[in-house]
């Protein structure tokens, strides 16, 4: 069996390669003899990283080719579907999607969340690409809501976000066992934003208190080198010692810092599904619905948007030390929430393969009858 990934692969973002890494993972653990071609901006490095096949997604002549000589396309996850980031993201996305189906390939939209889409073109698009794909599933209600209100009649599953199918417990960062921290740790992922001015400012002052009072504060940059200038922009505003973890770590390095930071502080949706995956308290700072969503999802505050200013540093400060007060109770309340995600991460795998292998068991039996299944977790 041959499938194709289709994602924002490639660009050294944390996140978005920690949903290549748990499909594949994912899709590996299902049926282990699959052969995985990524279009992905680095396809060299991509190939090496994962152990799988890779090739340059802006050339038609190469996508084409591999979804040809595939039994199937993923797209996804992350948030492809939206036209808030730039007008080129939804063409691209439903466009490999599109010829996927003019090549009779089923196309799997695959733990996606959806939107903005604020164009009215864009809406027509989405909605006539997604009307005719094989299995469609979203990480979040909001995304449903969305696609249903933009005309989209196909089954739209809700399903957990890949990443929640990971297995922290065992990843380490030697960076990490360096700093030999004696006090609590406090992991903080921030990005770029417009409105930084205010809210990294409060940022600052609310981490400088939290330090004084002996809290050791450790930047995770999740989107390379990027999340490091903005690491360092905070950083450079706090009058106390904070720390910045390697931007070019792995991603079970960073998701090990988080699992073993007693909290996290974050804007990055992965830095929160990291927290989630091992079980840490987190406070969110929103700046896309999807962020306040996930939080809802696992029970986790949200300190406020990151373009109002009805939130200030004493709130985020208070956000924290109310966690560690109640420390027990909010371990507990993350890990009901999560662990039952966890669970069900990995089944949109075994529901997209399954619903490759029927036809492929019609048309050759044999070769269907000699493969190794392996059971999900």
């Amino acid at each position: 069996m041959r499938i194709v990934l289709s994602g924002y692969y490639g660009f050294d973002n944390v996140g978005d390669e920690a949903i290549l890494y748990a499909i594949i993972h994912s899709l590996k653990e299902y049926y282990p003899r699959i052969e995985i071609i990524v279009l992905s901006n680095k396809p060299e490095k991509t190939a090496e990283t994962y152990r799988v096949k890779a090739v340059n997604r802006w050339s038609l002549k190469d996508v084409r080719a591999a979804i040809k000589s595939s039994d199937g396309l993923i797209s996804g996850g992350g948030s492809l579907l939206q036209d808030e980031t730039g007008r080129k993201s939804i063409p691209y996305y439903a466009g490999v999607m599109k010829i996927a189906q003019q090549l009779k390939k089923p196309v799997f939209v695959y733990a996606q969340g959806m939107g903005p889409i604020s164009s009215r073109l864009n809406q027509m698009i989405v909605k006539h690409v997604l009307n005719s794909v094989k299995l469609l599933t979203v990480r979040d209600e909001q995304s449903q809501q969305l696609l249903e209100k933009i005309g989209v009649t196909a089954d739209i599953r809700l399903v957990p976000d890949p990443v929640m199918g990971l297995e922290a417990a065992s990843f380490e960062s030697i960076w990490l066992r360096q700093q030999n921290f004696g006090n609590k740790v406090i992991s903080v992922s921030v990005r770029d934003w417009n409105n930084e001015a205010y809210a990294f400012g409060e940022i600052a002052k609310g981490l400088d208190e939290l330090a004084a009072k002996g809290y050791e504060v450790v930047f995770v940059p999740m989107h390379g080198k990027h999340d490091f200038k903005t690491s360092q922009q905070v950083q450079d505003l706090m009058k106390n010692k904070a720390h910045i973890a390697p931007h070019d770590s792995t991603i079970q390095e960073k998701m090990a810092i988080i699992k073993e930071s007693d909290v996290l502080f974050g804007m990055r949706l992965h830095a929160l599904i990291f927290a989630a995956v091992s079980y840490t308290p987190f406070v969110a700072l929103s700046y896309d619905p999807k962020i306040d969503s996930f939080a809802n999802i696992v029970s986790q505050p949200v300190l406020g948007h990151v373009e109002a200013t009805d939130w200030n540093h004493a709130d985020l400060v208070q956000a924290i030390e109310r966690i560690f007060t109640n420390y027990p109770d909010e371990l507990q309340k993350i890990t009901q929430a999560a662990a039952p995600l966890q669970k069900r991460a990995n089944e949109t795998a075994r529901t997209v393969l399954d619903a490759i292998e029927a036809p492929i068991a019609s048309a050759a039996p044999l070769a269907y009858t000699e493969k190794t299944k392996v059971k999900n977790r």
